[in-house]
């Protein structure tokens, strides 16, 4: 190597690496690029999946809880976080469609919670 060569010590490229980092978040900040959900009714509070057991088969799931838990609205089942329990959302299939779940007798005057519309706690 020759002596005109620039070199830089390992301190500087980290510096350069992380100011790189903070002057990225900034600009994508000030850009409007990074999206802050302040409607908490238009945020998924997490992606489910189905897992169908046949009898006798062995199923291992993980020992560590999901931090959320269900409750039956109106007749539907909701997931809410443990940490804002009034943090709900109504479990969707792909069509958009609730899941019920009972609770007894669901009378026929029960009808579906819309976007918008506050879920009513029969109980």
């Amino acid at each position: 190597m020759s002596q005109s060569e620039a070199r830089f010590t390992v301190r500087s490229l980290i510096v350069t690496a992380i100011a790189t980092i903070i002057v990225t978040i900034v600009v994508l900040e000030a850009s409007g690029r990074i999206d802050h959900a302040e409607n908490k009714d238009h945020v998924p509070v997490g992606e489910f999946e189905a897992v169908h057991i046949k009898p006798g088969e062995e199923f291992r799931m993980s020992p560590k809880s999901s931090e959320l838990h269900a409750v039956c609205e109106q007749g539907y089942l909701a997931i809410a976080a443990d940490v804002d329990p009034e943090f709900r959302g109504i479990l969707v299939d792909y069509k958009n469609r609730g899941v019920r779940c009972s609770r007894g007798p669901t009378p026929a005057h029960d009808r579906p919670v819309h976007e918008g519309q506050e879920p009513a706690d029969n109980g």
